[in-house]
């Protein structure tokens, strides 16, 4: 991307844009904050990882020693997306041994120097759930991630107040967790299998809520205790459902045993989308345009966005990656308005609808002061085709560049191109050629 890099005014005096540190004004482009409207020829501030100013450049004063970085015409700043559901980081959760293991942590399981985690980067993805798949009933606790610099995975991780790696709780019915013994071999085993596990959960809080010292605690049991967290709402549980009548079986085992949840794909939401909104459950929506999948995703429709957002219902989107690959999160968002979904509606829900949904919407998810300096620069609107991510930026530093020839790489290359990195953040093909242009990109 070109840009103009002018040095800051101190003083009356010429200071070389080196000596700003970590003070920016992105300036010129159209900022879309979220939480506001848009803002034509706009200035974004931000200092030490965080945002400081927002606002149009008539109505801004940047300030004395910062590096000003003059846009392109047409460019865009929003913020960083937000993918509610991803799978990048070769994440794993349970096994086949049960199907209900919610002791099984992504945490150990993620590896940071997937190509996985920069194709998020280069489609403008700044904070991500990463999920077990949804093989189980329940099949492990997930883990927040923000994209920023790091050799291990608690470099990354968003966490709760005691200090460990914060995320929700994987659930999942329909067809995907039924099987031969000892999985369920149907959808009312299902239920009553999750059913039965929340009621030892209860009971085993209860024994530890009433032991008067160390003596009386139970025998510690790990299940128990990620199932206590989500009885409590610490742990959000995120729900794998697709068809109707199991989007509101999940409805009712959240009605049962009051844990907080979010609805995943959805796939039959437009045919329930009173109920989902009146029941208060927000929406993880994935958008696919080809056709093919499992069977009871045979009736997903582009209109369950539409729908779910005249219902009154909170709506996030989602990848589910490789499902939909990071790199083209946008086009999730864009299908939504193409169905009918207003455009306001469809910027909220890859930003701040998503990022409370992870309980992380007081620091990602709008351009305001105080918040995180997570943002994304496009070449133009985000519902355009042609637009590309230029740049993705997380708590003030760049993550990803077009222009960089590695990152680009990342962006336009094909599945063979995106490897493991060296250790020093560059991506390495397996092919005999190091760029593969663009070439296999895409689904």
């Amino acid at each position: 991307m070109k840009r103009l890099l002018i040095a800051a005014l101190a003083g009356g005096l010429l200071v070389p844009a080196v000596a700003a540190g970590e003070l920016r004004a992105f300036t010129g482009a159209t900022l879309i904050t979220i939480e506001g409207p848009e803002i034509p020829d706009g200035v974004l501030v931000i200092e030490d990882g965080a945002i400081r100013t927002v606002g149009a450049r008539s109505a801004v004063r940047i300030p004395d020693g910062a590096e000003v970085v003059e846009l392109e015409p047409g460019s865009v700043i929003m913020p960083g997306l937000v993918d509610t559901h991803s799978h990048v980081g070769e994440v794993s959760g349970g096994d086949r041994s049960g199907p209900v293991q919610p002791e099984a942590r992504a945490v150990d399981s993620i590896n940071v120097r997937s190509s996985g985690i920069k194709r998020a980067l280069a489609g403008g993805i700044t904070s991500v759930n990463v999920m077990p798949g949804s093989g189980l009933l329940i099949s492990g606790q997930t883990i927040y991630l923000k994209l920023r610099e790091g050799n291990q995975v608690m470099d990354l991780a968003y966490r709760f107040e005691d200090g460990t790696p914060a995320g929700g709780l994987k659930m999942a019915n329909g067809t995907n967790p039924v099987g031969d013994p000892p999985f369920p071999g149907t959808r009312a085993k299902s239920a009553a299998l999750v059913r039965s596990a929340y009621i030892k959960a209860m009971e085993y809080a209860e024994k530890v809520a009433a032991a008067e010292s160390n003596a009386d605690l139970p025998p510690r049991d790990l299940a128990m205790e990620a199932l206590a967290e989500a009885l409590s709402g610490k742990r959000m549980v995120h729900f794998h459902s697709h068809r109707h009548d199991d989007l509101l079986t999940a409805i009712r085992l959240r009605d049962e045993f009051g844990f907080r949840m979010v609805l995943h794909h959805t796939s039959e939401a437009w045919r329930v989308a009173d109920r989902i909104a009146a029941a208060g459950v927000p929406v993880s929506l994935i958008m696919i345009d080809s056709p093919g999948g499992k069977l009871e995703a045979l009736h997903v429709q582009a209109e369950s966005a539409p729908a779910l957002e005249q219902a009154g219902a909170t709506v996030a989107f989602h990848t589910d990656d490789w499902v939909t690959d990071s790199r083209y999160f946008l086009r999730m968002a864009a299908m939504g308005v193409r169905a009918g979904m207003s455009r306001e509606a469809a910027l909220v829900a890859m930003t701040q609808a998503g990022a409370d949904m992870l309980d992380i919407g007081d620091r990602v998810g709008s351009l305001m002061p105080g918040k995180d300096a997570d943002f994304v620069i496009l070449s133009g609107d985000p519902f355009s085709v042609y637009t590309r991510v230029q740049e993705t930026w997380v708590e003030g530093r760049k993550r990803f560049d077009l222009d960089d020839p590695d990152d680009r790489l990342v962006a336009e290359g094909g599945f063979n191109a995106l490897t493991d990195d060296d250790g020093a953040g560059h991506i390495h093909g397996q092919g005999p050629h190091r760029h593969a242009g663009a070439q296999g990109a895409g689904r």
